[in-house]
């Protein structure tokens, strides 16, 4: 597109005034001096830098000249008259008022491992979808050594900062720590492990250096969320900081393919952010954090490193490429590493990102024959630029077979009232009764919020099962809570709950429930509770989480009431012929209603032989604790049952343990505690014989 501009034809890129005040900024030449050249006034060249007016057509010629460039480039401002200004870090000075910051405040709200990183770069890349498409999400390990390693460091100008992190290492607070960890592994030759996440079919970080946008909002400021829809899951400012958590180095490099231009272009926006305690360089205080980029010709922020357009060879020897030209960003994570197994291997950091993927964004990974999916995610493993593990895209179904066929029936329509059969998904109606903001006046109604929960009976080989999983907004899972109340002999199932957006519909309670659920998350998003941003926003919010929560459970106890008819060609798996409920009492007969029962044992053996149980207890509800001691049996054919000693002992849900005693909470209806059975107290080979779990002594304790 062109247009007419005081006499001269300008096509459609940078606004001409901007652009031509950067190119002089750049070049050190005032107004004043332009103008000379130009033989004008300098309120002309002010006229044309401030949009007032555009240079004659006659003038482009000269202009042209006078900047070292073609009339094109006038025409077209896609490009600078300089090429890119020498990159360097620039590190923040510390305040005058003598504050220090010994560490990013933000990173310590998330635990430092590769599954809380992967939730939130995920669930950041959701929200910055684009259109109908999904957004694609890839994930990739990349363990430098050698030549690669030096290479990437002197792209990185390390000899920059090298001094910065030695000051920053002799602190001994926690960040200081890490640090000096990170540091000695990179003397001691140890290999440097990258962790790329790339986004596709997403945002970018679009907006200017300094004002508002998604740009500023990720790489100058903290707590500052920037989500332009009501869709998203994010609302905290804080999911970007499990980047630089996860960095042994605290040092984040960004590429970005922009959606929508700035400074007429969109490919290859880089900057790099590193954030680092208080230090003393040189006799020199510094506050904490340093970009990588230009110099800044700008007054107002002279000399500090702003982003810059970065050429092919440039994101390549800061391993940054991108593999199109599609719009997102590439977050380089430098000296990542796994805080919850520091020892993992490559293969094992592999699986945990394929596992948490699968794990929380199943559902948004999810289609049918009528909705496209969210989302699509892979990851793949390089050693020094060749491939290790090729990239391996996650199919929900293979973790989660019977969540996604519960939502595939949703998405096509063809749930059920009730289940006969095996395959089927029944649905039905949960309401959330969303109070009035508190802001709204005493006018305002409630929103009865119509949510759906959809039921389908247990895949045999499913982990976990006969739980709620919660979601809303882009279907990342929120939580996943033990229904209460539900009766014995219950066949294991699997339900999903739709809140918000998640239902598919788009009405006023949905948007009503969107911003109540979504208040009710703490940073983490990980469960919907009484956050101060609900109890000050809502009144009787807590309440009207509780009835939610008990309408769930109603909801849940109508269908899974009525007994699934199993299909005859589905036998039982091998481990459920292994694994019985035994609930005896003192005297030979069968414990009474009124005492505490197995009611569902899951288990599995481990590499060295044991057995790895997770036991639930159906509890008779009452004021004070119970006190029961859990014992492990070989269920052998003929003779007595051999007892296991347990190794391990672990709480759960609404426990303790004490000395190999289970206290369980008071007023519960169910608890979970989990064992590890001792090698050396069985008779036989754990995979030789089933085991059965007994509960005994139950006795009242008080409270």
């Amino acid at each position: 597109m062109v247009f007419e501009a005081g006499g001269a034809q300008m096509e459609d890129g940078e606004e001409f005034g901007p652009w031509l005040a950067r190119q002089l900024r750049r070049q050190g030449v005032s107004q004043a001096d332009f103008a000379v050249r130009l033989g004008l006034t300098r309120a002309a060249v002010s006229a044309w830098i401030t949009g007032r007016a555009n240079p004659r057509a006659e003038l482009f010629p000269k202009i042209a000249e006078e900047l070292g460039v073609d009339v094109g480039t006038l025409h077209h401002r896609g490009t600078d008259t300089l090429p890119v200004l020498p990159i360097h870090w620039y590190h923040r000075l510390a305040h005058t008022d003598g504050g220090r910051e010994y560490g990013n405040a933000a990173a310590f709200a998330f635990d430092a491992n590769l599954a809380v990183l992967a939730r939130e770069a995920t669930q950041n890349s959701l929200d910055e979808r684009l259109g109908g498409s999904p957004v694609r999400v890839r994930f990739m390990l990349h363990e430098l050594s050698g030549e690669h390693l030096r290479s990437f460091l002197r792209a990185l100008r390390w000899a920059e900062l090298e001094p910065h992190y030695e000051a920053a290492a002799r602190d001994q607070h926690k960040a200081g720590r890490v640090l000096a960890e990170g540091l000695r592994a990179l003397r001691d030759d140890q290999p440097l492990l990258l962790l790329r996440v790339d986004d596709y079919n997403a945002s970018g970080l679009t907006g200017p250096e300094y004002e508002d946008g998604r740009f500023a909002a990720v790489v100058r400021r903290q707590l500052d969320s920037h989500k332009t829809s009501d869709r998203a899951g994010g609302s905290y400012g804080l999911g970007k900081a499990t980047l630089w958590a996860a960095s042994r180095l605290g040092l984040v490099l960004m590429n970005s393919t922009l959606s929508e231009s700035h400074e007429g272009r969109t490919a290859r926006r880089v900057i790099g952010r590193l954030d680092l305690p208080w230090r003393t360089v040189d006799g020199i205080e510094y506050a904490g954090p340093a970009w990588l980029g230009e110099p800044e010709t700008e007054r107002e922020h002279e000399g500090v490193s702003r982003s810059w357009w970065a050429d092919d060879e440039t994101v390549r020897g800061l391993c940054l490429e991108r593999e199109n030209d599609e719009p997102g960003t590439s977050f380089l994570v430098v000296g990542a590493h796994d805080a919850a197994d520091s020892n993992a291997t490559l293969r094992e950091m592999h699986e945990t990102l394929l596992a948490a993927l699968a794990d929380n964004f199943w559902a948004a990974m999810t289609g049918s024959r009528s909705t496209r999916a969210l989302l699509e995610a892979s990851v793949c493993t390089l050693q020094n630029g060749e491939l290790l593990i090729p990239d391996q895209r996650v199919d929900p179904y293979d973790r989660h077979p019977a969540l996604v066929r519960a939502l595939r029936a949703h998405l096509d329509g063809q749930t059920v009232d009730e289940l006969t059969a095996i395959d089927q998904v029944a649905a039905v109606e949960v309401t959330l009764d969303v109070p009035p903001l508190r802001s709204a006046g005493s006018r305002a109604k409630t929103a009865a919020h119509r949510a759906v929960l959809l039921v389908t009976p247990a895949a045999d080989d499913d982990a976990e099962h006969s739980r709620i999983v919660c979601m809303r907004g882009t279907r990342m899972t929120v939580m996943a809570r033990r229904p209460r109340n539900l009766g014995l002999g219950t066949d294991p199932f699997q339900a999903v709950l739709l809140a918000g957006f998640a239902t598919g519909n788009d009405d006023r309670t949905v948007h009503s429930a969107e911003e109540f659920l979504r208040a009710a998350e703490p940073p983490e998003h990980d469960r919907w509770g009484a956050t101060e941003e609900l109890t000050t926003s809502y009144p009787n919010a807590p309440r009207r989480l509780a009835d939610f929560n008990s309408a769930m459970d109603a909801a849940l106890r109508g269908i899974v009431g009525r007994r699934v008819v199993q299909d005859d060609t589905t036998g039982p798996e091998v481990l459920r012929n292994l694994l019985r409920l035994e609930l005896p009492a003192s005297g030979g007969g069968r414990r009474t209603e009124g005492h505490p029962a197995v009611e569902r044992t899951k288990g599995r053996i481990d590499s060295s032989g044991a057995w790895i149980l997770e036991v639930t207890l159906r509890v008779p509800q009452r004021e004070q604790p119970w006190e029961v001691i859990p014992v492990a049996k070989f269920d052998v054919r003929s003779g007595g049952r051999p007892t296991l000693r347990w190794a391990e002992l672990s709480a759960g849900e609404n426990c303790r343990v004490d000395d190999g005693v289970i206290i369980v909470s008071p007023e519960v209806a169910s608890a979970r505690f989990s064992g590890v059975t001792a090698v050396a107290s069985h008779p036989v080979a754990g995979a030789m014989a089933g085991v059965i779990v007994d509960i005994q002594q139950a006795r009242e304790v008080s409270a």
